[in-house]
């Protein structure tokens, strides 16, 4: 063997960046044994010995224990399998740094206690099975055992809200609200009594579905007597009611009467729980949709209309 081409411990030391006493651990532990000793009793080492270190010293800066390290070394494991249990595992290890970080700044921006704090990390930090529970209890809990409208229960079960891996603060804090709204006992009877409406009102005929056509029409007419300024009790209003009550009549095969304005009215007052459209937008956010509308000014607008439709009847 060619003495020149051979390091000492010092050398090695110079060419790795690892210390001595890093390297004559690695030594001692049979990982990077010398590859001879000189007539002094020196430990020297040829590049074959330099690489296996430099290898070592790579896969130690990527956290990967001594015991899997001499396995590769042996090669009873490739560095492939090994790069990939350590990729995903890290991947682990980043999405719950992530969550940490919106915990942390969704605290600041609350200016939460250490109470609350300590519930929200628990709270992002539950598997999407278990979150998804919190919502699934809900449903179970306001429209099990009723007959209500299918098409409603449907669309709650599948708008899951979905945390994502990487949450800003404010999805952190809408998730903490949603939590807090969807176990308010007030809110549970509330949406209770619109499924038991749902209920009687197909217990009378309607097997209508979420009626989105026509929600879209309500928003479009009162959204421009919103944009226009046009109060509820003036007589542009009326022309609005007329318009909208058609499409009522149409849509549940009712006659335009009365009746049916009454009938309308009753179903806004049901429907017109500000909860509800809160529970949606968090949802929203949580998911990362767009903004959804905010219907409660367009029924509120609408049920002032018909009363003042109704009032002047009698």
């Amino acid at each position: 063997m060619d003495d020149e081409n051979l390091l000492t411990i010092g050398a090695l030391s110079e060419r790795t960046g690892l210390t001595v006493k890093t390297i004559r651990f690695y030594s001692d532990k049979g990982i990077v044994p010398p590859t001879c000793h000189s007539p002094a009793g020196y430990r020297l080492y040829d590049v074959h010995a330099l690489a296996r270190l430099e290898l070592v010293r790579t896969l130690r800066e990527l956290d990967i224990d001594l015991a899997t390290i001499r396995r590769i070394l042996v090669r009873e494991i490739s560095v492939t399998e090994v790069a990939g249990a350590h990729a995903a595992a890290l991947d682990v290890q980043i999405r719950v740094l992530r969550l940490r970080r919106a915990v942390l700044l969704a605290v600041a921006e609350r200016g939460s206690n250490p109470q609350e704090m300590d519930l929200m990390h628990k709270l992002v930090n539950l598997s999407e099975a278990e979150r998804h529970r919190f919502i699934h209890d809900f449903i179970d809990d306001t429209f099990g055992g009723v007959d209500a409208n299918p098409a409603m229960v449907e669309l709650l079960r599948s708008s899951m809200p979905e945390l994502p891996d990487d949450p800003t603060p404010e999805q952190v804090e809408a998730w903490m609200e949603l939590v807090e709204l969807v176990q308010d006992n007030d809110f549970r009877t509330a949406v209770r009594k619109m499924a038991e409406y749902q209920a009687k009102e197909r217990a009378e005929g309607d097997t209508t579905g979420l009626h989105h056509d026509l929600t879209e029409t309500m928003c479009a007419e009162v959204g421009r007597a919103l944009a226009a300024d046009i109060a509820p009790d003036s007589a542009s209003a009326a022309d609005i009611v007329d318009t909208l009550t058609a499409r009522y009549a149409e849509t549940f095969g009712r006659a335009d009467d009365d009746q049916l304005r009454r009938w309308v009215l009753e179903r806004l007052a049901v429907a017109n729980d500000p909860r509800v459209a809160q529970y949606w937008q968090l949802v929203a956010i949580i998911n990362g949709w767009p903004p959804l509308p905010d219907l409660g000014p367009v029924f509120t607008w609408f049920g002032q209309a018909l009363h003042t439709y109704l009032d002047k009847q009698h």
